[in-house]
């Protein structure tokens, strides 16, 4: 069984399975099949190097930090946690391999496949990755659905009112009892002056002085 699970077209396709399973599970709203045959190839591998003395306690220590620093990631600014995840994965891999040039072939297939896998689902089935969608916000504020940033007061346009102070150009003026910041049309307008709205922009109010 250990001759078998260390054999190097056996670990490169359970390391393949499981870049698959892994890949594929990132579509997933919850861990389900294809996440849990990713992760028993993976334990299929560390144990047959584990029996065949290959790999200690501390490979598996390594790897399983790996896999908690790249889950950090996604929660912590930067990508320091992120790449200190990967060298300690990838270098775990390496150590329980024996054979460096053996892993780095086995590894660099099964990325081609994990990333090909990629390719597929977002490509040709359109999905997306489900993880990515909780951190990326695609609904958009519409107008139409009763969004806005502000209030539009197209309700004032041709409204009179009085300069409460003076307008250099902006200032406050009354309009039926209301104080609303405003700004003239260009020129300086003096404190108690008249004024006449015409112009709504936004949140911008421009008048002018009667």
């Amino acid at each position: 069984m250990v001759e078998f699970l260390t054999d190097p077209i056996v670990v490169t396709v359970l390391l393949t399975i499981a870049g698959v399973g892994i890949v594929i599970e990132l579509f997933s709203p919850k861990f389900g099949v294809s996440g849990f045959i990713g992760v028993l190839a993976l334990l299929f591998f560390f144990y047959g190097h584990f029996q065949a003395g290959l790999a200690g306690y501390g490979t598996v220590l390594l790897f399983v930090a790996g896999i908690l620093l790249i889950f950090l990631e996604f929660f912590l600014p930067g990508a320091i946690s992120g790449t200190l995840g990967t060298i300690a994965l990838l270098l775990s891999l390496f150590i329980a391999g024996g054979n460096a040039l053996q892993m780095g072939v086995s590894i660099l297939i099964s990325l081609f496949f994990s990333i090909l896998a990629l390719f597929i689902m977002i490509k040709v089935f359109d999905k997306r990755l489900i993880l990515f969608n909780k951190m990326v916000l695609f609904e958009s504020a519409r107008k139409e659905d009763g969004y806005v940033s502000n209030i539009n007061r197209t309700d004032l346009l041709g409204k009179e009112g009085v300069a409460l102070t003076i307008l250099r150009p902006a200032g406050t003026v009354i309009i039926h009892s209301e104080r609303i910041d405003v700004v003239s049309e260009g020129g300086f307008i003096d404190q108690n002056a008249k004024v006449r709205v015409i112009k709504v922009e936004g949140a911008s109010i421009v008048v002018r002085e009667i």
